[in-house]
Parts: C-alpha cells; sequence; structure tokens
C-alpha cells in the first residue's frame, strides 16, 4: 500500500501537483487562504486561480466602483478575461469591509447576549442550590424580608403627610400575603410611629411565627416543609424565567428603532432588560412567599375495601355463599327410539338426532 502511494504522489508532482479552480472569491480571506493552502500541503508543489465576476455577491456589494467604471470603458467583452494586480487588492479591499462588517455584528450580538448571560448566571445559581437539595428556609425568609421593606418603601413615603399615607392598603398587603384567614398584619391602632423601622420590627416577629405555624401544621399532616420549599421555589423560578425569555427576544427585536430616535439601542436593551429582570424577581419573591405561607397539606381518608361480586360468564352459576361448590345439573339425555324432544311426533334418531 506504502509503494502505491508513493507512486501516485511522484506521478501528481511530476504533473505540476495539485491546482486549485476557484469559482468565486469568498467573503472572508481565510476560506480563501484554506483552498489555496490544499494545493501546497507539505511543501509539494501546486498552483491555484480563482475567477471572479463582477456579478458575484461580494464584488456587486462590496466592490469598488472604479472597477465598474474601467471595466465599462474598456468594454473587453465576456469571453475575455482580465487579469492585473489591482483587482486583486481591489477584492482584498471588499473582503476586508466584509470582513468588519461581520465583526462588528458579532460585536453587537455579544453584547445583547452579555446581558442576557448575567440574568442567567443569577437564575442558574438559584436553581442549583434548590437541585442540589440545600435547605432553602433562610432564603425564603429573606424573600418575606424583601417584600416587607417594598411595601414600606411603597406605603410609607416619607413626602407624604402622615394623614395621607395608605395605612390600610399596607396591612391589607401584608395581610394577603402572609396571613390566613381571620388574621392581619397589625392592628392601625397599635402603631405609635408610622416609620418604616418601627413597622418592620413590630410586622417580622409576626411573619416569622406565622411561617413557624405553618411548617408545624405540615410536619403534623406528616409533610416536609423543606421539601415543599424547594418544589415550590424551583417552579416558580422556570416559570417565571421561561416567560422572561419570551419578553426579553421581544425587546430585542423592536429595540434597533430606538436608534431612529438617537438613542442607542445596546444602553437601551441594557436598561430595560435589566428592569424587566427586578420585575422578574420579584414576581417570583412573592408568589414563592404567598405559596408557602398559605401551603397546607390534606390527609385523605383511608378507604374501606368493600366485596364486590364476581363478574360470571355465561351459563356458569353463583357459588354458595357457604364456600362449597353447588352441584352441576346434568340434563337428561334422550334416547334414540323415544319421542323427539321438539314435538313433531317423530322417533328423536329420525328428528333432531338424524346427524348425532
Amino acid at each position: 500500500h506504502r509503494a502505491m502511494t508513493d507512486a501516485e504522489h511522484a506521478e501528481v508532482v511530476g504533473v505540476g501537483g495539485l491546482h486549485i479552480i476557484g469559482t468565486e472569491r469568498h467573503e472572508s480571506r481565510r476560506i480563501d487562504n484554506q483552498l489555496r493552502g490544499r494545493s501546497g500541503r507539505q511543501g509539494d508543489p501546486g498552483t491555484s486561480r480563482f475567477y471572479v465576476s463582477l456579478e458575484d455577491e461580494l464584488m456587486r456589494l462590496f466592490g469598488s466602483e472604479r472597477i465598474k467604471g474601467i471595466m465599462e470603458r474598456l468594454n473587453p467583452g465576456d469571453e475575455y478575461p482580465i487579469e492585473h494586480g489591482m483587482l486583486s487588492k481591489q477584492i482584498e479591499s471588499a473582503q476586508k469591509r466584509v470582513e468588519a462588517r461581520n465583526f462588528d455584528i458579532r460585536k453587537h450580538v455579544l453584547e445583547y447576549d452579555d446581558v442576557m448571560n448575567q440574568q442567567r448566571e443569577v437564575i442558574y445559581e438559584q436553581r442549583r442550590t434548590v437541585l442540589r437539595g440545600e435547605d432553602v428556609s433562610e432564603s425564603i425568609m429573606q424573600m418575606a424580608e424583601e417584600l416587607v421593606d417594598g411595601a414600606l418603601a411603597q406605603y410609607l413615603d416619607e413626602n407624604v403627610n402622615v394623614d395621607d399615607l395608605d395605612i390600610n392598603g399596607l396591612n391589607t398587603y401584608l395581610t394577603r400575603t402572609f396571613f390566613g384567614d381571620g388574621e392581619k398584619a397589625f392592628d392601625p391602632e397599635e402603631i405609635d410611629e408610622y416609620s418604616k423601622d418601627a413597622l418592620k420590627s413590630l410586622i417580622m416577629p409576626r411573619i416569622r411565627e406565622r411561617y413557624e405555624k405553618v411548617t408545624r401544621q405540615v410536619a403534623e399532616a406528616g409533610g416536609n416543609m423543606r421539601e415543599i420549599e424547594r418544589v415550590v421555589l424551583l417552579n416558580n423560578v422556570d416559570r417565571h424565567w421561561m416567560d422572561h425569555i419570551d419578553a426579553m427576544d421581544q425587546l430585542r427585536q423592536g429595540i434597533g428603532l430606538r436608534a431612529y430616535a438617537h438613542r442607542n439601542p445596546i444602553v437601551e436593551y441594557k436598561v430595560e432588560g435589566f428592569d424587566m429582570f427586578e420585575e422578574m424577581v420579584h414576581g417570583i419573591r412573592e408568589q414563592t412567599v404567598a405559596m408557602l405561607f398559605h401551603v397546607s397539606l390534606q390527609t385523605r381518608p383511608e378507604r374501606q375495601r368493600t366485596a364486590r361480586p364476581t363478574r360470571l360468564s355465561h351459563g356458569d352459576e353463583p357459588a354458595p355463599e357457604d364456600g362449597k361448590r353447588a352441584p352441576k345439573k346434568v340434563a337428561k339425555k334422550t334416547g334414540r327410539n323415544a319421542p323427539c324432544t321438539c314435538g313433531s311426533g317423530k322417533k328423536y334418531k329420525n328428528c333432531c338426532g338424524r346427524n348425532v
């Protein structure tokens, strides 16, 4: 086999080596150089030639108008090829412009992807924490505290008069999120100072007590609160993250129009993407906490199995209650010379028993 390949190699070298024929120039110089390299591998001789038309996509979109003007003035005809170093330089210049454009496209795509990548790292780290089976009860309480801080910042505006504060709205939100029926987050009459720190120090101990109560109820019902926390958190993260991905895709499709308003689309995408991510995180936090603070397990009563009658096939008889098998009734056999049972008056052997 080695002798055969050596002979074929010597034959190829004898005729001048491999000759590469390119029907057009690629928009990337790297691809053209790879083709040229095929003709001179391992020091073997070889040649390459590329044929380019002014109607090729590369020349039509990025070719120099100067070349087109020269060709129109010379008008050599379609059957005459033109070879000149200036053409090679112009083609190489067009390739450089294409490569620069593609680089800018990839750069912009990367800048958009970096926004999603940073958000993805935050979400995936939270998912990995849940999937590793770690205790997330402290994270749940941290979410609850962040919800309380957000509610206090929303309803207790320091720039608003005390009489104009929406205390009932704050109480309704906290009660709906953390407490069950018949319970309230706080009584407005017991508040001496309408400050964030005072209300937080009043509400947080009650929230912790409420969660401990829910945990005890789940344990008494035979459930595992730590496992329920992981399942609820993981489901909420996955659902909100998928919706967020779709929303970010829609934002990216139309963000380029911001350039008409002399705004940088990438900057606008980062700003709005961050706001949407914060909104998603708040939704995960709020729904997870609300579900866990209202979770309850119901024990199903055990069913008593009742005896069901056995299905009988055609011709069978039910078994007696005492467990003994009933005697089988045997029909009386008709004699051949006896009258036929059909009532014809003939003998059985000459009537129905003829073929028996």
